[in-house]
């Protein structure tokens, strides 16, 4: 495992949390994890719901508002990489009505598990290392500062 720069931990700590929860989203619409059926897939949507509103809408505000442009002002390599991870962003911000009303949730819950990880995936495959590359010029330290800010605010808010 590649150790990643103290500015990203926070993030990377929530991508541990994601993926776990994007496993079971995965097994829950295949009917892998008990309960299955209907009260399986809306205790799921539940958790996502929860986990969204909890720790997912912090990270998003955090990649948002600091990372992605950091990212782009100081490493025009990032720019298309952040244009796929923003739309990403947004799409699970779509998905969230229709999980709330309880529509299509196995396919729903399936693909957004799907997404999630992709999107982690990529950012920790990816941007993260490109960040690592450009930290000097990044002011990583101040950027770590403000992620741990953004982050936090799920813990007191």
């Amino acid at each position: 495992m590649t150790k990643r720069h103290p500015s990203l931990i926070p993030l990377s700590e929530d991508h541990h949390h994601g993926l776990a929860l994007a496993l079971r989203c995965r097994k829950q619409s295949l009917g892998q994890i008990k309960p299955t059926g209907g009260e399986g897939l809306r205790a799921r949507a539940e958790e996502f719901l929860h986990f969204y509103d909890t720790e997912l809408s912090c990270h998003f505000r955090a990649e948002e508002e600091i990372l992605f442009p950091l990212m782009r002002e100081h490493v025009p390599a990032s720019v298309t990489l952040i244009e796929a991870l923003s739309r990403d962003h947004n799409d699970v911000r779509q998905a969230l009505p229709d999980l709330k009303a309880g529509r299509a949730l196995a396919k729903l819950i399936f693909d957004l598990g799907d997404l999630l990880e992709r999107h982690i995936r990529k950012e920790e495959r990816e941007l993260f290392p490109l960040f690592e590359i450009h930290a000097d010029q990044l002011d990583a330290e101040n950027v770590g500062a403000d992620i741990r800010r953004l982050v936090r605010v799920r813990v007191i808010g």
